[in-house]
């Protein structure tokens, strides 16, 4: 028994030995459930320390962005604040401005303004002339300056013309520099006639397309001005721009000798073109400029196919004086009928004193103030001037036979005088002193073949011609 037990003690002992081998397949398994564990425990550790780390970067991100929030908030508050001061600042500037403007700031201000139309003045060999004019210009020019910029534009190369227009600083100085032979195109003519037609394009082409002015006042080296010519060319720039029956407004009435005028507040539409001292627009300069004649530029205009129907405005009391009686006179523009071109010729011949004495000396310059931005000037519009000086004529009572101008004086009121043609309407115009001139069918000054002056008084005396009252509406009152 002892030894059976022996043995069984040594067989236990042996195997217990055996299991605690450690290349024992059955020692090796809670070993490596162990390290599974060991594994499992650490991967989670490495979790939780990457979570804690998150967790610090959260924390930190917040924080910023509380402290940037924060510092938002204090440049609101600030804003807010700088805010509140610029509407108090604004709040003072504007009651600055205001104050400013009281006390003429306004005057600054229209130095912005677009302008009515640039003046030229159109020179060429007289500076003594050129003087006169230009201080006559500037006396009313300079408080609208802004509306009316003034120009020179001299023809040639006279020193002594420079030198005078550069001496004012008040104005821009043009040059025409043109030394092309002129070729006349009939026998005899003076070739002055074709460079002021050049220089008169070149000079309207500088101001209308180079410095792009909407309109323009053309003046020449021999006149003076109205102290309300600025304001009557503002006052009719808007007919101008607006009416296109209307080709331009003149300051001029041929028939504005002192004997002949009354009422400096009368306007009148011609069908004849005034000249001296008139205003056009771009779009007619756009019209005329391509076509310009070689020369006797005024009288073109005069046509029939030029003018196309379209009419002129002119004052009844002239807003321009033409002082030119001697020093080159006719080297101006031929603004008096061609047809008398010998007359020009002899600057100081008696033909042309009598000339000047006649009919230019005595014209009236409008001394009376007019304000003419509180009068109404619609009645010029074609239609209702139409009705308003068929309505005048209407009113006229007609004189025939020999003494007209007794007749008329003895008639009570204003008088119509009928004439058949071109040789009656000379021959009574003559009797009356007033212009006898024609252009293209046309009498001087006339409107609808009617041509209107006053004689010593208040009282007008109509020329009425064959077809006038038919075109006037009148034919059968």
């Amino acid at each position: 028994m002892k030894s059976i037990a022996k043995s069984e003690n040594l067989g236990v002992a042996s195997r217990t030995k055996f299991l605690s081998f450690p290349w024992s397949s059955h020692a090796w398994i809670p070993d490596l459930q162990q390290m599974r564990l060991l594994a499992t425990q650490s991967e989670c550790a490495d979790r939780l320390a990457s979570a804690v780390e998150s967790e610090r970067q959260c924390t930190s991100q917040m924080r910023s962005l509380i402290d940037q929030i924060s510092v938002q908030q204090g440049k609101i508050v600030a804003l807010e604040e700088e805010k509140k001061l610029q509407d108090e600042e604004f709040t003072h500037l504007k009651a600055l401005v205001q104050d400013l403007e009281k006390k003429g700031l306004q005057s600054l201000l229209n130095n912005l303004e677009v302008p009515v139309a640039a003046v030229v003045i159109m020179a060429c060999n007289r500076p003594d002339y050129l003087q006169r004019t230009i201080q006559s210009v500037l006396k009313y020019q300079t408080s609208v300056a802004s509306k009316f910029p003034l120009f020179v534009s001299q023809d040639g190369t006279n020193r002594d013309v420079k030198n005078m227009a550069l001496s004012f600083k008040q104005l821009t100085y043009l040059q025409h520099l043109d030394f092309t032979p002129v070729h006349t195109e009939r026998p005899g003519e003076l070739i002055a006639y074709y460079k002021i037609a050049r220089h008169y394009k070149w000079a309207l082409d500088e101001l209308f397309i180079k410095h792009n002015f909407s309109r323009v006042i053309i003046l020449e080296d021999d006149m003076e001005i109205a102290p309300d010519f600025f304001d009557y060319f503002e006052a009719t720039a808007s007919i101008l721009e607006n009416d296109k029956t209307i080709m331009a407004v003149s300051s001029w009435n041929d028939n504005g000798q002192v004997q002949f005028v009354h009422d400096p507040k009368t306007l009148y539409r011609s069908d004849f073109f005034p000249g001296l001292g008139w205003m056009l627009s771009k779009s007619i300069w756009d019209e005329l400029s391509p076509k310009w004649p070689k020369a006797y530029w005024d009288d073109w205009i005069r046509l029939k196919e030029i003018h196309r129907e379209r009419q002129f405005i002119h004052p009844e009391v002239c807003r321009t004086y033409n002082f030119g009686e001697h020093q080159g006179l006719w080297y101006r523009s031929a603004s008096y009928r061609t047809e008398h071109i010998v007359l020009y010729q002899t600057e100081l011949g008696s033909s042309m004193g009598q000339y000047f004495k006649k009919y230019l000396e005595p014209i009236k310059l409008n001394d009376v103030h007019v304000d003419w931005k509180t009068m109404d000037l619609s009645y010029l519009t074609e239609d209702k001037f139409l009705r308003h000086f068929a309505k005048l004529v209407a009113h006229a009572k007609p004189v025939h036979g020999p003494d007209l101008i007794l007749k008329a004086h003895n008639t009570d009121g204003d008088a119509w005088i009928q004439y058949k043609d071109q040789a009656d309407f000379e021959q009574i115009a003559r009797q009356f002193g007033i212009f006898e001139e024609w252009k293209d069918g046309i009498p001087r000054t006339a409107y609808k073949g009617v041509v209107v002056f006053r004689h010593q008084t208040s009282r007008r005396i109509y020329l009425v011609g064959p077809d006038s009252l038919k075109l006037l509406g009148l034919e059968h009152s």
